[in-house]
């Protein structure tokens, strides 16, 4: 039994309500008298309140037990598991979860966290907001068919709303994998022969069907980055930029580029981006209002020249 296990067999046997003796308490989540004195004392910790008394006699009771179930969270897993839940509540995962199930969630989970963890998640909630998805929502059951169709290895045929129209699609389900909180189903399609990737709001009517397979090799480890490479072409341009402002406001500011940030002082930074367009990056830029050098490569200070002079020819004054 692992320390986790035991734990959770401790917490399951206090919650009873009984008065357990420690020597059958010991016993019964198989542990030394002196572990079960240093689990006692860690559950205290994070705020479940064990009672215990010594001497002859003695035994350990939650004392409101009836209340509290056997979970068991460290402070880190209960603040990914809340802010999970309010990203649910927002949209902001892909799935059309309403906003009203996920609260509902949240509202259990609170209930039955100790004091000192739900005072750490009541903060870290009250200081974050998140903004909701610009993409459309992709529906819990075809997310829940399609999963089950990968894990029983079961063909899945379905009704997809591709670029020139709809389609009817038999295929053999590998991942679902979520780029840019947008879902796709990647999938090999007999039909074509070849792998191919489907959004999975543009899915209708998923089923499987009799027929079972066995999945084969992948193209590569890294599936997202694979789809990535497809969706927009390899990145191969490398972009060295001095900004001139900290390492933690560019990490901030610069949160639709993908890219490295090195301090060089405390007023600037180097920043290190392979893109595939230099007018995306040039549009990011300008929208964080960064002042910033450009180190390389040339293309790409001859191509903001240009679209300076351009831009500055804009604001002219029309003469006559």
């Amino acid at each position: 039994m692992t320390a986790r296990e035991r734990m959770l067999r401790l917490l399951s046997l206090l919650r009873s309500g009984r008065h357990w003796p420690a020597d059958e308490l010991a016993a019964a989540v198989g542990a030394p008298s002196r572990t079960l004195r240093r689990d006692i004392d860690h559950l205290r910790k994070m705020g479940y309140p064990v009672e215990g008394t010594r001497g002859p006699g003695g035994h350990y009771r939650l004392v409101a037990g009836a209340a509290l179930p056997p979970l068991l969270l460290e402070g880190d897993e209960a603040i990914a598991t809340v802010l999970g839940l309010r990203l649910a509540a927002a949209g902001a995962t892909g799935i059309d979860l309403t906003a009203e199930s996920a609260e509902r969630a949240e509202a259990k989970l609170r209930r039955i966290l100790p004091a000192s963890l739900r005072r750490r998640t009541d903060e870290t909630l009250a200081a974050v907001e998140f903004g909701r998805s610009e993409h459309p929502p992709t529906s819990p059951t075809v997310l829940s068919v399609v999963a089950s169709a990968i894990a029983a290895h079961r063909c899945l045929a379905f009704d997809y709303d591709g670029k020139g129209g709809r389609s009817f699609r038999t295929v053999e389900p590998i991942r679902l994998v979520q780029i840019r909180q947008r879902w796709y189903l990647y999938a090999w399609d007999g039909d074509r022969e070849d792998w191919r990737s489907f959004r999975l709001d543009r899915i209708a009517d998923p089923r499987t069907t009799g027929a079972t397979f066995r999945p084969r090799p992948l193209p590569g480890d890294d599936l997202a980055g694979h789809l990535q490479a497809r969706f927009h072409g390899p990145r191969t341009t490398r972009v060295v930029l001095t900004l001139h402002t900290d390492v933690r406001d560019a990490a901030a500011r610069l949160h639709r580029v993908d890219g490295s940030l090195a301090s060089l002082d405390e007023h600037s930074c180097r920043y290190v981006a392979y893109v595939d367009s230099f007018e995306w990056l040039a549009v990011v830029l300008t929208v964080t209002d960064i002042d910033f050098r450009v180190e390389g490569p040339a293309e790409f200070r001859d191509y903001l020249a240009r679209t300076g002079q351009r831009l500055l020819r804009a604001t002219e004054a029309v003469s006559g």
